[in-house]
Formats: C-alpha cells, sequence, structure tokens
C-alpha cells in the first residue's frame, strides 16, 4: 500500500466531515494560538502551506489586519475548495500547491505558517527549504505538529479499538502520520537540514477537545481524515462498523454524555 497516496487523499465526504466535526474537535484552539503569533510579526505577506479547509486561515483573516496580503494554499483541491467556500473575513488568494515545490518568487513572504501539515509532507527538509527560499530576510516560519499519541486521548483511543476490530492488519494512520512526527530532535534535524541556521525554537501546548458526544470524535476521525481510506481497504469490517466501535470506546472511557479529552501539540519557530 503506498502510504502517501493514502495518507494525503482527502476526497469524497473526507473535506466535509473533517471541517464539520475534526475542526471544532481539534484545531480551532491551535489555530486561534497560530494566528496570534503570525500577527505579532507585522507581515505585510504571509504564505500558508497545507491550508486545509482553512481554520487557520480564517483565524488570520481576523487577527491581521486588512492590508496584509494573505495566500493559502493545500496540495488538495478538495480542501481548498471547502475552504473557499466557507470563505473568510476578508479576501484570501487560495492556490493549489505542493509545499515541497512552492510556485513563488524568492524572498517574497514575511511568514511562511503551516498548521499540522508539515506531518504529511513526504520530504520535509524540501518542504522547509522551500519556505526558506520563499522568505525575506529575517522572515519567519511557524508551524505545529501534533505530540505523540498517547498525550491525544481520543486519537490514542480510537486507533486501540480500530486494532481490536482488525486485529491481522490494524489501520495505524493515526501514528504513523498525524503523531508520527513529534520528536523535537528530529525537527531540529529537518530544520538545519533546510539551511536554517538558527536553532528553532519549539513550545509544546495542551488544551482540551470537547465534544457533545463520543459519537462526534469517532466520525470525526474514523469518517474525517485519510483514517477512512485505511479502513475502506480492509475486509472484515466497513468504515460504519469502526466508527461504532470507536465510539463504544470513547464512551467507555470518557463517559456516554459530552466528553473531555487532552491534546497536545508542538508549535515551532525558526528565522531565516
Amino acid at each position: 500500500m503506498d502510504n502517501f497516496r493514502i495518507d494525503t487523499r482527502f476526497s469524497g465526504s473526507i473535506p466535509e466531515l473533517y471541517d464539520s466535526h475534526l475542526v471544532p474537535l481539534i484545531f480551532e484552539p491551535y489555530a486561534a494560538d497560530l494566528a496570534k503569533r503570525v500577527a505579532m510579526h507585522h507581515p505585510s505577506r504571509v504564505l500558508e502551506t497545507a491550508a486545509g479547509t482553512g481554520v487557520l486561515t480564517r483565524a488570520m483573516a481576523h487577527a491581521l489586519p486588512a492590508h496584509v496580503d494573505l495566500v493559502a494554499t493545500d496540495l488538495n483541491q478538495p480542501m481548498l475548495d471547502r475552504a473557499a467556500a466557507i470563505g473568510t473575513a476578508r479576501p484570501v488568494k487560495w492556490q493549489q500547491a505542493d509545499a515541497t515545490r512552492l510556485p513563488f518568487d524568492d524572498a517574497s513572504f514575511d511568514v511562511v505558517v503551516c498548521q499540522f501539515g508539515a506531518m504529511f509532507f513526504p520530504d520535509k527538509t524540501r518542504a522547509f527549504s522551500e519556505a526558506r527560499r520563499v522568505l525575506r530576510r529575517e522572515g519567519v516560519l511557524l508551524f505545529n505538529v501534533w505530540d505523540r499519541i498517547d498525550e491525544n486521548e481520543f486519537a490514542d483511543t480510537v486507533t486501540a479499538a480500530l486494532a481490536d476490530l482488525f486485529p491481522t492488519d490494524p489501520p495505524v494512520f493515526l501514528v504513523r502520520t498525524p503523531h508520527g512526527y513529534c520528536d523535537p530532535q528530529a525537527i531540529s534535524h529537518d530544520v538545519a537540514g533546510a539551511g536554517f541556521t538558527e536553532a528553532p525554537r519549539l513550545e509544546t501546548i495542551a488544551a482540551r477537545s470537547r465534544a457533545v458526544s463520543a459519537r462526534v470524535p469517532a466520525v470525526a476521525y474514523c469518517q474525517g481524515t485519510p483514517l477512512r481510506n485505511e479502513i475502506d481497504a480492509r475486509s472484515g469490517a466497513s468504515s460504519s462498523d469502526a466508527t461504532l466501535a470507536a465510539e463504544t470506546a470513547i464512551a467507555r472511557r470518557f463517559g456516554t454524555g459530552p466528553v473531555d479529552g487532552k491534546i497536545q501539540a508542538h508549535v515551532i519557530s525558526v528565522q531565516r
């Protein structure tokens, strides 16, 4: 199985469920945090890579002055289509682009920012090198990544439930990709390999993930991420079965009413 192809395929109903379920569940608090960090640099032009359905884009549209030029890109056109359909508080340029081959001039942005996208880059050093190339002198690369899966309780619970459902071939997308790039030393190595001479600053931030029921995170992870692609590629249980198994496991651990679990991520910044 081509893991990169599977892990980066956000198609069908995934973009809509990602935005309606996963964004409020885990992405919104970190988007607000990252948007504030971008604004602190007083940029005139900002590039966002791996923008997804635009949760960080919308936060930056509110946090940044109207004169700031904001360009949001993603590899997946269906995700950008969803983002553009939701819209932003002010104009944003949406553009399909590969973060490892950015179609922009050298030294053309003050900030390059990426929310939970670096884990998906097949060549992280190249992506960081491209970010450095398009940054102006003293510009800043800002990005965040999820910490280990055991520090992210809903994702950990879903993964364990699916391991029970598919004991001979468990889907491990969440471990492999979203939570697979959390080692500070590995991140520092890749950033240095991209040509940044300053050591990156890393801050670990814990938050809470809340939903009205166990059903919400179960649908979010099993149907609103490329984990759905792994589930559909297996025999013995359907995506509906997987969602129910995840829901049952979350309810067993967190209760049958509103649920509340820990999430944790690293925020990394480095100056050109």
